[in-house]
């Protein structure tokens, strides 16, 4: 549980967080569409800059510093001061930084991963929104219309994760703008941690447009310096995306500065004012959209976080959450990625409806995009089906056990943290309370009806006589035949062939303690403003309490009761709010 936090730098330590962080972001312009016009921009950028060969300069980091060392040298190899550099320096732009293919290639396969063939315009718009908090529960994200809940979602409940983590009592209506800011970064920072990448990799959307229009090649133009250096670099992109060969042939990236990062991202570098609304990124079409992305990487998890807070409009503009999204992916990596997916045939955002699949629901919570939410692998048919392979920081329960469709496993049913992620058949909220004792260490007696349970995946509360060796083997007992022979006879003595759960659970663990409590409060976030109260996204809170017993009863009109029975079979729960019970839609 080590957390990244993110605080302000001091000022003894400024300028070695700005050198490091010169030093470890990445820069590559990724264009994934055709672009004619940005191509001619291009050209037009290569036919402005002095070259003293016919082929394209070369742009990796180490060839572009040996450069600069060369030309801030005076002849008999001593530094150069002021005076004595050369006009002809002055006036002589930096090399254009060529594309990271790596980047490009995975972008593009990211894209048809998740979209499919096409991008259906009315799914994107969905998607189209940035982080926003609500106006009526400072720490609750806003979620606009159908879709992003499996993006929205996670960074909820980790947001909600670290304030249970570093508070003793929820104060959530006193939790300030600035505090929102750093929780939203912080919990950013934590599920991209998660992919357990060597690298940072962000996805970023160019704020001026690419097509090369006359203000933007002026503005290019007459740019000097390392911005210079990155608007080329937009110009490239462009072109690269109207070929398929187009400056593809570099895997290294140009360094980034924190002049090149501003310029991007549509700070003035003089006033460091943000221009983006001189270049709106409103109603883009999807290939606009993926035209202008670009990438940065960063080496370390503060870096990161610096970044966000400089850079943190992009985070809450039009596509702040796709943005993000796609810095999952491609932080991941397209390769494990698609090693984690089971069936790469349909795209994991659905084709009409535009919801996210179970892969990126679980990349987002665990860092790894598998297709199932049982515990380790499963043998389906002779295939090897992939599950959580650890206990999750969040938790996953689901509608769909209760209907039979999944089995969700220990490892998300019981998390490190008393957060949850509820899933229904159509969106995803979430739940939370402040009793850490909810995800306690196990007791023996709560071990052995797991695994007793595990063998019993239909919940009827018993098993086949012909299992219990099995179930005694995996919880360490006695599973010698002749012991299981006797027991057999004890737990079933009418020989009807099946072991009941109170019955073996009264003879291996006869004092048995629960280690949750049995009185304890719930908390639930919805997103979307239609489904609370007067529109109005907040948190509704509840008492719960866990009866005696193992019978339950289903209740089929009200999903959020069956929901959380997968979770505690004998739970009831009262809402506070006696005008508004709390929805999973």
């Amino acid at each position: 549980m080590n957390e990244e936090t993110v605080g302000e730098p001091s000022e003894k330590s400024a300028s070695q967080k700005t050198a490091s962080a010169s030093t470890s972001m990445t820069l590559a312009s990724a264009a994934l569409e055709p672009n004619d016009t940005a191509t001619a921009a291009g050209q037009q950028q290569q036919e402005q800059r002095p070259t003293t060969s016919a082929g394209p300069p070369t742009t990796s980091a180490a060839h572009h510093q040996q450069q600069q060392q060369q030309a801030s040298s005076t002849p008999d190899g001593g530094p150069q001061t002021p005076k004595q550099k050369p006009q002809q320096q002055q006036q002589q732009l930096p090399p254009m930084p060529q594309l990271n293919a790596n980047d490009m290639r995975e972008l593009r396969e990211i894209k048809q991963l998740l979209w499919g063939d096409n991008v259906r315009e009315d799914v994107f718009k969905r998607w189209s929104q940035g982080f926003e908090f609500s106006d009526y529960e400072p720490s609750a994200l806003v979620q606009k219309q159908g879709g992003p809940c499996a993006v929205i979602a996670p960074v909820q409940a980790y947001l909600l994760k670290i304030i249970t983590m570093d508070t003793h009592e929820f104060r959530l209506s006193e939790i300030t703008p600035a505090e929102c800011k750093r929780l939203l970064i912080q919990a950013l920072c934590n599920i991209l941690r998660n992919c357990r990448a060597p690298r940072y990799r962000l996805v970023q959307l160019h704020r001026h447009r690419i097509s090369g229009d006359n203000q933007a090649t002026k503005e290019r133009a007459t740019t000097s310096g390392t911005a210079a250096a990155a608007a080329a670099a937009a110009g490239a992109g462009a072109g690269a995306g109207a070929g398929p060969n187009a400056n593809e042939v570099d895997e290294e990236a140009e360094e980034a500065t924190p002049e090149t990062v501003d310029h991007l991202t549509g700070k003035d570098n003089k006033g460091g004012q943000d221009s983006s609304e001189h270049h709106p990124d409103r109603d883009l079409t999807p290939e606009e959209f993926h035209a202008r992305l670009y990438t940065l990487h960063f080496l370390d998890g503060p870096t990161v976080a610096r970044y966000f807070g400089d850079h943190y409009n992009q985070l809450t503009d039009t596509y702040g959450v796709m943005l993000f999204m796609y810095s999952v992916f491609l932080t991941k990596g397209i390769e494990l990625v698609a090693a984690d997916i089971s069936d790469t045939s349909e795209p994991i955002i659905h084709r009409t409806f535009g919801y996210g699949g179970q892969s990126m629901i679980n990349l987002m919570l665990t860092g790894r995009a598998v297709g199932y939410v049982w515990d380790h692998e499963q043998d389906v048919g002779g295939l090897k089906l992939r599950g959580i392979c650890e206990q999750s920081d969040i938790g996953y329960i689901t509608t769909m056990e209760q209907m039979r469709y999944c089995t969700v496993g220990s490892f998300y049913k019981n998390p490190r943290y008393p957060v949850w992620v509820m899933g229904s058949d159509t969106h995803l909220t979430v739940l939370f309370s402040h009793e850490k004792k909810l995800v306690s260490p196990e007791t023996p007696s709560e071990h052995g009806r797991r695994v007793f349970k595990s063998y019993d995946p239909e919940g009827n509360n018993f098993i086949a006589s012909s299992l219990l060796r099995e179930v005694l083997a995996q919880l360490n007992l006695v599973s010698e035949q002749g012991y299981v022979n006797l027991m057999m006879k004890r737990l079933d003595p009418e020989n009807l062939g099946i072991i009941l759960l109170n019955a073996f659970m009264e003879e291996f663990f006869p004092c048995e303690r629960h280690s949750a409590p049995d009185t304890f409060e719930l908390m639930h976030y919805n997103g979307i403003p239609g489904s609370n109260d007067n529109n109005k996204v907040r948190y509704y809170c509840g008492s719960a309490i866990l009866l005696e017993g193992d019978l339950k009863s289903i209740c089929a009109s009200n999903p959020m009761v069956t929901c959380l029975q997968t979770k505690w079979p004998n739970i009831e729960i009262n809402w506070h709010d006696p005008w508004h019970t709390p929805s999973l839609n």
